[in-house]
């Protein structure tokens, strides 16, 4: 048997997983980059280092539980398409995966972050057919696209802030770890939400900073509690995201939809959107990723690489 190893260095996650030939899905590891209580993240230069430093175990430990043949390796060298995307991190992932490719004489296949996280949306389903609606929801990333075959075309942006920096950033203020996701979204469980804070959406795309703005100062003046807090920013981005899509499907008339990313596993996030589709009566059908392939990860970069290498 012949699998394909795939590497993603993001700026949260060090990830390494392999795919074979019959493109099922051998091994998945990561490990989130460690970040001070208090703090949003690392320096571009400090997240570089701890990758050269986690990598070797993740690798060793998705290998080990590999019983095939390393015939390419694939790598998300850059976060998203275009000849500008570029950062740091993700020239860790590429320098090990250069490497390795020609010490083992076999291909290296390029891909970027964002199409990984695309591809990993559809690990365990049935891949998407037609033309689609892709949004993507990460703490770097809140882009709207079109998905036809390989091409990607970008539809709407958020302006300001991607909503998972208005998640870690509320979470990080009332005392939560970085990332602060799966926290937030604990609180925001226990937690009541009134459309507080409001959705806005032009024409080039959505502006988040104000929600964060509101929700900042929420939590400084005390007129909320916190599980309240984190309900209204839950609520805040099921609003925008229902806005942003429905928008667009009465522009395209495409109705299907498929929001990945890190912020896109959360099960509350996921039930909000669905209850307001249904209420609303709305023509959106939107799905969604396994929330396990969902956060930052190497699985979807290893399937590209399977289908680049394997299909001719």
């Amino acid at each position: 048997m012949r699998a394909v190893l795939g590497i993603d260095t993001s700026c949260y996650t060090t990830s390494c997983a392999a795919a074979d030939e019959q493109f099922n899905l051998l091994s998945a590891d990561r490990m989130l980059l460690p970040v001070k209580q208090g703090t949003c993240g690392l320096r571009q230069s400090e997240a570089v280092f701890i990758h050269l430093k986690q990598l070797p175990q993740v690798m060793e430990k998705t290998l080990t539980r590999v019983n095939a043949d390393i015939a390419a390796i694939c790598v998300s060298a850059k976060p998203v398409d275009g000849e500008e995307s570029y950062m740091p991190v993700f020239q860790a992932g590429l320098s090990a995966a250069k490497s390795i490719a020609a010490a083992m004489r076999v291909p290296c296949y390029e891909t970027t972050h964002q199409r990984g996280h695309l591809a990993a949306a559809q690990i365990g389903s049935s891949q998407m057919q037609g033309d689609f609606m892709a949004l993507h929801l990460s703490g770097g990333t809140t882009d709207l696209l079109m998905v036809s075959g390989d091409t990607l075309e970008g539809l709407r942006s958020s302006l300001d802030l991607p909503a998972g920096q208005l998640i870690d950033r509320v979470g990080v203020r009332l005392g939560l770890p970085f990332p602060a996701g799966p926290s937030l979204e604990a609180l925001a469980a226990r937690g009541r939400a009134t459309g507080r804070y409001g959705v806005s959406l032009s024409e080039s795309g959505l502006h988040i900073s104000g929600a964060e703005a509101q929700a900042l100062r929420d939590v400084e003046e005390g007129v909320l509690n916190p599980e309240d807090i984190a309900a209204e920013v839950f609520d805040f981005i099921s609003r925008s995201v229902l806005k942003l899509l429905s928008r667009v499907q009465e522009e395209l008339g495409i109705c299907t939809a498929l929001v990945f990313g890190g912020v896109a596993s959360s099960m509350l996030l996921r039930d909000l959107l669905i209850k307001r589709i249904e209420s609303k009566r709305s023509p959106l059908d939107i799905r969604f990723g396994a929330p396990e392939y969902s956060g930052d990860n190497a699985a979807g970069v290893a399937m590209i690489g399977a289908r680049q290498h394997f299909i001719r």
